[in-house]
């Protein structure tokens, strides 16, 4: 399946909430994260981006408790990139 397409849905606190995250988006939510300068604001930006509109509103509303940004977009990209194995051969 190509990551354009790829659909995610996390269910929060029995809400399902469905994202639909790209490579573009993922890339620019590293690139901005790096600079150090309003993480939260960043990754709130990328969840809003990628959230499927049917789900906006479901989000909007979780996304005022503290710590939601960070715990949501941690756990959705976690599936979406996950962490590959990597081994040093000596």
């Amino acid at each position: 399946m190509s990551d354009e397409n790829r659909t995610i849905t996390l269910t929060i606190g029995g809400t399902d909430i469905t994202f639909e995250p790209t490579m573009v988006a993922y890339n620019q939510l590293q690139n901005d994260a790096a600079t150090g300068r309003n993480l939260a604001g960043t990754m709130r930006d990328y969840l809003l981006k990628v959230v499927s509109p049917a789900s906006r509103d479901a989000l909007l509303a979780l996304l005022v408790r503290p710590g939601a940004t960070a715990q949501i977009a941690t756990v959705l990209n976690g599936e979406y990139a996950p962490e590959l194995e990597i081994e040093v051969k000596r």
